[in-house]
């Protein structure tokens, strides 16, 4: 069976009873075209900093107004959240629309919102909502040389080779 994106509401009810019962959650966010082992290695380290982990992914319309490029995303919203489900390290996904997740991290208000490294934690959407609500916001360090664009201008290298 093919997971894919589920509704906040149902992260929420699902949720609930482990949060109460002391488990921490971890939300992340990103586009997560082409997913790739720098994602996969980051989502692992996010992951192992509590108990749940929620990605929110930006609808196809999001990442089309962050101007990624031409053509992006590569991968549909629907595609990108079946795989990002897919992965052992991944609990719920949720799609959004906005430009930014803030909605949705001040919604879920996690105890840990970790960004790549590429952002600085004082410009993390999200931080000040989530300190202020006890929780703690982290840069976790990405890997060397993965990137969703590196991949597409290596495939582009090797299509104008032959």
């Amino acid at each position: 069976m093919i997971k894919g994106a589920v509704p906040l509401e149902r992260v929420f009810e699902e949720i609930a009873p482990r949060r109460k019962a002391g488990e921490k959650i971890v939300f992340t966010n990103g586009c997560f075209d082409i997913i790739h082992p720098g994602h996969v290695t980051y989502l692992d380290k996010a992951r192992s900093l509590g108990d749940i982990l929620v990605v929110g992914l930006n609808s196809d319309a999001s990442v089309k107004r962050q101007g990624k490029g031409p053509g992006r995303p590569i991968m549909n919203e629907g595609e990108r959240a079946a795989v990002l489900s897919a992965l052992r390290s991944v609990d719920y996904v949720v799609l959004f629309d906005e430009d930014t997740p803030l909605k949705l991290i001040e919604a879920l208000l996690p105890d840990f919102l970790v960004k790549g490294g590429d952002w600085p934690v004082e410009s993390i959407v999200g931080r000040e909502a989530v300190e202020k609500a006890g929780g703690k916001v982290l840069s976790i360090p990405l890997v060397e040389g993965k990137s969703t664009t590196s991949i597409v201008e290596r495939i582009a290298r090797s299509l104008r080779a032959g």
